[in-house]
């Protein structure tokens, strides 16, 4: 297929070009369904889907158009950077709708919000463990008017747990799924893979999950699966620490964990106690920071609520 780019003026630095692709299927009318991976430029999995997605997509047999986006945020790819855009420490996916003159990462979401979140029908956005992040593959939507097509897109993409966040006080402000709920589109936020590693089965679940949207969406011409009901969540917390140290975490991602339980500790790197962190309510791990080193008010775990 052939490539196009987005560039995008990023101020004082050089600008940044995006390179995607857009397929208009030769089959008959359709949906516009855009996909973006790479916000977090270390989630190679995800990545590695969407590449593979833009590269065999059929335009014969496509009903409807498809626009798939592999990489995101390139400064935090080249740079190997997890979470942030290297070029001003933001969390991209906390940046949307952005700032067409604001820092880098309020400029980038700018114009993803404008050029691949605007427009579409339905919208992916593909993710992953991040270098320091185990993870349960989930699924994520935002609570909206389109809530229940989204649920749908959610339940198609096949993965063991759906976590369904409400609209005030969101845990995640700034996502691209976020964005789109607010504009009315239905959206979901898909994670497969772990720790920054390019592990061939949580790509293949991603391409799982991918080709049975374009079935949900009618997008192909052929029945979607029917996969097996998920753990649906009614929101989540996200648990960090007072204070810096040495984080042992007890519990593992998808284990039940009881309102009260130890999920883990954080001592001093030499000599002291440790803190012993407690689940505030009872839930499932979905996350969890896999390294030891965390920072005072560091992120240690999403724990989707039961």
């Amino acid at each position: 297929m052939p490539v196009e780019e987005l560039t995008v003026d990023l101020g004082a630095a050089a600008p940044l070009t995006i390179p995607y692709v857009e397929v208009e299927g030769r089959a008959g009318d359709g949906p516009h369904l855009t996909v973006i991976a790479g916000v977090h430029g270390t989630e190679y999995t995800s990545i590695a889907a969407a590449r593979e997605l833009a590269a065999t997509v059929d335009a014969e047999s496509l009903h409807g158009r498809l626009t798939v986006v592999p990489v995101v945020n390139l400064p935090a790819f080249w740079a190997r950077s997890p979470f942030v855009v290297p070029l001003d420490g933001k969390n991209l996916n906390r940046s949307f709708p952005g700032d067409a003159a604001g820092t880098a990462s309020e400029r980038i979401a700018a114009a993803v919000t404008e050029r691949f979140i605007k427009g579409s029908d339905y919208f992916l956005d593909l993710h992953a463990g991040d270098l320091p992040e185990a993870l349960e593959p989930f699924a994520l939507y935002d609570e909206s008017p389109v809530s229940e097509q989204a649920r749908a897109l959610a339940l198609a993409y096949g993965l063991g747990h759906v976590v369904r966040q409400a609209a005030a006080g969101r845990t995640v402000g700034g996502s691209t799924s976020a964005v789109a709920a607010d504009l009315g589109i239905p959206a979901i936020t898909a994670e497969s893979g772990q720790c920054g590693i390019l592990d061939r089965a949580a790509v293949e679940r991603h391409l799982r999950g991918l080709r049975n949207i374009l079935c949900h969406l009618g997008m192909t011409g052929e029945p979607a699966t029917q996969f097996p009901a998920p753990a649906e969540h009614e929101g989540w917390l996200w648990l960090s620490t007072e204070a810096e140290g040495w984080w042992e975490p007890a519990v593992q991602t998808g284990e039940d964990v009881p309102a009260g339980a130890l999920i883990g500790t954080v001592a001093p790197v030499l000599g002291g106690a440790p803190t012993e962190i407690r689940a505030p309510q009872a839930g499932v791990p979905l996350f969890i920071t896999s390294s030891p080193a965390v920072v005072a008010g560091g992120l240690l775990m999403g724990l989707a609520l039961t």
